[in-house]
Parts: structure tokens; C-alpha cells; sequence
């Protein structure tokens, strides 16, 4: 569901965003308002950046390999890392430099009603991106926060559009005051101070995006229901006796690698610990279905090595 949902996301995202961007570099054109060419090499930016997520997410389908035994689910976070670095540079960046060229040269605005035009159907426009993105979110968030939502999702997709459509609506009232302090001002140092405002939020936006992303990369464990259910299904009562200790790895947005040692019956036959592995590995698929890669090592459980600590080096029998 998020790789679909995402994907519905990031073609309207992408749709807006080329559609704004030529309006508002017309807009530049004849009005000369550098709050508009921020706001067209911003959209360009943003255009750019929802082709990498899709181009991530076409990479990510390739068929695991021998050198890559665990496939390419990964790819979509590195694209998602590459977008937070594009919107930092390309577009934090560049309105910064811009905005400070317009305080220090300012110059009166000509043919207002361009900018103020573009930015009232860019407004309108990045709404219509923005609500897809909600509507598309919606499902995965479920009781969660937005904040917690862009923290703990998994698929970066989702919470990169958000992320880029607030920063856009953002940015396009920003630039829409500035152009409006300009022209009732007739003083153009307010475009500038407007552009100047757009660079630090896309900035802003920018180091949280890498934030999340560089975390998503270095490898996150299962979420906190995800890996209850999974410690149930793993213990039957019966051949399966406890979690001894357990460790989860997002091998991709919706692909699982979960190892765990449990604890069997010390009579138990290697026909019948064999069977119980069996068995503990399509109850956990079941309660997560994309728990997709399990590695399942069976013990016998020791009071007093689990006394020795949780370090599974250390304490080979303990939890």
C-alpha cells in the first residue's frame, strides 16, 4: 500500500511542480522579482527530486543478487537521502544567494500582476499535491501524529512529499508577501527579505529529510507493534518455550529481515525443533507479512546465563 500510495503522491507532486515551475519563471521574466526565480528554480528543484524518488523506487523492484543477496529495497533510501541534499543546495542555497543579492540591489517590480498571479495558481496547485499526499498518507499513519508519522515511516516517499508540498505552500506565501510588501511598500528590499525567508525554510526542511533518511540508511529496526506481534507468534507454549533474545532490520521499506534464538524443550528431537522452527516462521509471516527473510536459532534456555546480561555475545543462553 505505501509503495502505491507514494508513488500516486510523488506523479502528482511531480505534475504540480513542472506545471508551477514554467509559471513562475514566466512570472520572473516579466516581472524581474527574484522572489519568483527562487520560487522557479525551487519548483524545478522539487520537480527533479520526485523523479529521483520514482527512479529510486524502480531500482528497489530488481531481483536480489549474489553480490546483493538481499535485493535493492535499500535504493529508496538513498534516492530520498539525494533529495534532502538537491533541496538543501539547489534550493535552500540559491535563495539564499539570491535573496541577499535583492537586499543589496534592490529594484522596483514591474508588471505585478504576473507574480501575483503565478503564485495564486501555485498556491492552489502545490494544495492540490499537498491534500493527494495526505489522502495517500492517511491509511499508513493511522493513530500516529504527522510528527510521529515522517519520524517512523519506513517508506521515505510519503513523508518526503510532505514534507516538500508544506515547504512549498510555505514558501509560496512567503514569496506572495514579499511581492506584496514590495509593491505596497515600492520598496523592493521585501522580495528579497521574502526569498531570503524561503532559502532558510527549505534549508531547514532539507536537514530534517537528511536526518530522517540517513537514519533510515544506516538501518532501523521494526517498529515497536511490529516486533510485539512478531515475539508472539514466535512462542507457541509448547515447543517453543521464550524469545531469548531477538534483533530486526528493515531490509527495505516492505521487506523484513528478523533473527531470533528462542528457547525449545531440552528433550525435544531435531525432527521436532525442526518442524517448531517451521511452524514459528509462517506464524510470524502471518502476523507480519513482511517479515520476509527469518533466521530462527533454537536453545535451551539458562537462568543463569540470562543473569550474565543481554548481550547475546556474552550470554549465548540468555535474553
Amino acid at each position: 500500500m505505501s509503495a502505491s500510495g507514494g508513488t500516486k503522491a510523488i506523479v502528482a507532486a511531480l505534475a504540480a511542480n513542472l506545471a508551477i515551475a514554467v509559471a513562475k519563471f514566466v512570472a520572473f521574466i516579466f516581472s524581474g522579482s527574484s522572489s519568483m526565480l527562487a520560487e522557479s528554480v525551487h519548483s524545478l528543484a522539487d520537480s527533479g527530486n520526485q523523479g529521483l524518488l520514482l527512479l529510486g523506487g524502480k531500482k528497489a523492484q530488481r531481483e536480489a543478487t549474489p553480490q546483493h543477496p538481499f535485493g535493492y529495497g535499500r535504493e529508496r533510501y538513498i534516492y530520498a537521502f539525494l533529495v534532502s541534499i538537491v533541496l538543501f543546495s539547489v534550493g535552500g542555497m540559491f535563495a539564499i544567494y539570491e535573496g541577499y543579492e535583492k537586499i543589496k540591489h534592490p529594484h522596483e517590480l514591474e508588471h505585478w500582476y504576473w507574480p501575483v498571479g503565478v503564485l495564486v495558481f501555485a498556491i492552489i496547485a502545490e494544495g492540490f499535491s499537498f491534500r493527494t499526499a495526505i489522502k495517500e498518507s492517511n491509511p499508513l499513519r493511522g493513530n500516529l501524529s504527522w510528527k510521529e508519522f515522517v519520524r517512523r515511516a519506513k517508506a521515505p516517499e510519503l513523508p518526503v512529499v510532505l514534507l516538500e508540498d508544506l515547504g512549498a505552500l510555505v514558501g509560496l506565501i512567503l514569496a506572495l508577501g514579499g511581492v506584496g510588501l514590495a509593491l505596497a511598500t515600492g520598496d523592493g528590499v521585501w522580495d528579497g527579505i521574502g526569498t531570503l525567508c524561503i532559502g532558510i525554510l527549505l534549508i531547514l526542511i532539507a536537514i530534517v529529510l537528511a536526518a530522517e533518511t540517513k537514519s533510515l540508511l544506516l538501518g532501523e529496526a521494526a517498529g515497536t507493534e511490529e516486533v510485539t506481534k512478531i515475539e508472539k507468534a514466535l512462542v507457541d507454549g509448547d515447543t517453543v518455550t521464550k524469545v531469548i533474545h531477538m534483533r530486526t532490520l528493515h531490509l527495505g521499506p516492505e521487506e523484513l529481515l528478523v533473527a531470533a534464538k528462542i528457547a525449545v524443550q531440552h528433550d525435544d528431537t531435531a525432527t521436532e525443533v525442526a518442524a517448531a522452527i517451521n511452524a514459528a516462521e509462517e506464524r510470524i509471516r502471518a502476523a507480519v507479512p513482511i517479515a520476509r527473510v527469518i533466521y530462527l536459532e533454537p536453545d535451551i534456555y539458562s537462568e543463569s546465563a540470562a543473569a550474565a546480561g543481554q548481550n547475546p555475545a556474552k550470554a549465548p543462553g540468555g535474553h
